[in-house]
């Protein structure tokens, strides 16, 4: 925890410095409460980076198909020259993932990443599949992380100004 609150500051400061006025103080304290309550609710004092860093992701304002290949390479492995994710690193990021909405009380059940790790293999042999069947996966919009592409939308949607007058 000491680790990332050491992290965050460092990146909020440097994104204070970029955009002025539109980072608040205190946004290194909030992202990191966030954090504690969604992988460290017994207060251990310990979170396992790559959740964070998937939490991170997923919270940040890039698009979409960033984000995708971002979580493929946080917990893809190397095998030779191609990158893989087994099907046992697609349930941690799904559970990883889960912990998001879980803090605001809509919690998915292990159960629902079960059948989620079992429709993006449907059909696949091996033991792990490649970026580009990861990624048309989750453009499918897979149940489990339909909330991600929601807030995405919502998000993208606040940037849109119409100069339409009402009526």
């Amino acid at each position: 925890v000491q680790q990332i609150s050491g992290m965050l500051t460092k990146l909020f400061q440097r994104a204070r410095l970029e955009k002025p006025g539109q980072v608040d103080p205190r946004a290194a304290e909030f992202t990191l409460s966030l954090l504690t309550a969604m992988y460290d609710s017994s207060g251990t004092g310990y979170i396992k980076t790559r959740s964070a860093a998937a939490a991170l992701i997923a919270l940040s304002g890039d698009t979409l198909l960033a984000k995708y290949r971002a979580f493929f390479q946080l917990y893809a492995t190397a095998e030779g020259k191609v990158a893989l994710i087994t099907r046992s690193a697609l349930r941690r990021l799904l559970t990883d993932l889960n912990q998001i909405p879980a803090v605001v009380g809509e919690s998915c059940t292990l159960s629902c990443v079960e059948v989620a790790t079992r429709s993006c293999f449907h059909g696949v042999l091996n033991s792990a599949i490649v970026e580009d069947k990861f990624l048309s996966w989750l453009r499918s919009e897979p149940a489990v992380l339909l909330w991600l592409p929601t807030c995405y939308r919502l998000s993208a949607t606040e940037m849109i100004s119409h100069q339409a007058r009402c009526r």
